[in-house]
């Protein structure tokens, strides 16, 4: 007996078989993401790359190897602004880095860091803090794109008057024209806030553990996986971070709350700053 299927349903099988090339050709499992989050941006990528068809951009996919990063960047979300929740900023300034200060060496992950906004306000933070000379950022993404953007810290101009009012909105102690100079209709900021960042390409759907960190930042990510995915990285946070390290979520994200009570106690939940639990962590330092 034949079964017409509808437009949704043949889109439903034809986002599936995307996936699947996607896992098979290249070996990026997206089956974890949220469907219709990854619904929109491969409808996306289709009017970009397929002439509006996710038929023909999997065709594309399967055959033309070299469109892989422009995929990538595609299927991730990389959109931040500097300081983005001042009021976020404005408690890892005072709550967080005053513990870390204790460490002698200070490592931070900050997990899918897209275009790279964000690591720089770490990078004045803890320059602020008198921190940065002994602290490493570990940024990390899917997006090569991406990473290449966020190694270059150059951004339209038009960015500049609402992130000089989050720096003032997080506590910033001096002027944000401090950290950057406008040219072209391009803010670019200082070389010297990348000094001690390391840009690198990480998976979370699929790769371990990228470093011992005292703080893990991976904000506006998570909402973006299905549950399961979101438990992985959540353990991948937690075995990643020292006794008592952070670790700091995105604000429409939080731990589960198995997770929330077995790995990570509130240092203010409503900001989504949380601390891992010293009992899960007795092998560490």
């Amino acid at each position: 007996m034949s079964h017409v299927l509808d437009e949704i349903e043949l889109e439903g099988i034809e986002l599936d078989l995307f996936v699947e090339a996607m896992r098979r050709r290249h070996g990026y499992d997206f089956s974890q993401y949220a469907p219709a989050s990854l619904l929109r941006r491969a409808r996306l990528l289709a009017e970009r790359h397929g002439g509006g068809s996710i038929s023909a951009l999997i065709h594309r996919l399967l055959h033309e190897p070299e469109l892989l990063p422009q995929l990538l960047e595609g299927l991730s979300v990389p959109a931040s602004d500097m300081f983005r929740d001042p009021s976020v900023f404005h408690a890892l300034r005072e709550q967080v880095l005053p513990m870390l200060a204790s460490h002698p060496q200070i490592n931070i992950w900050q997990a899918g860091c897209a275009h790279g906004e964000e690591v720089y306000s770490l990078a004045i933070l803890l320059e602020e803090a008198g921190l940065y000379e002994r602290s490493q950022i570990f940024a990390t993404d899917l997006s090569t794109r991406a990473l290449e953007r966020a190694h270059e810290g150059i951004y339209p101009l038009r960015s500049a008057q609402q992130w000089s009012r989050n720096y003032v909105a997080a506590g910033g102690l001096h002027s944000f024209s401090n950290y950057c100079s406008a040219r072209y209709g391009l803010l670019k900021l200082d070389r010297r806030l990348r000094r001690n960042v390391t840009f690198a390409q990480h998976n979370l759907t699929a790769d371990e553990m990228f470093c011992e960190a005292q703080l893990v930042l991976c904000r506006n990510v998570l909402i973006y996986f299905t549950n399961p995915l979101q438990q992985r990285c959540l353990a991948l946070f937690r075995d990643s971070l020292v006794r008592d390290g952070f670790l700091c979520l995105g604000l429409r994200e939080r731990p589960g709350a198995a997770a929330a009570e077995a790995d990570f106690a509130p240092v203010d939940a409503n900001l989504r700053i949380y601390r891992r639990g010293a009992a899960m962590s007795g092998r560490r330092l």
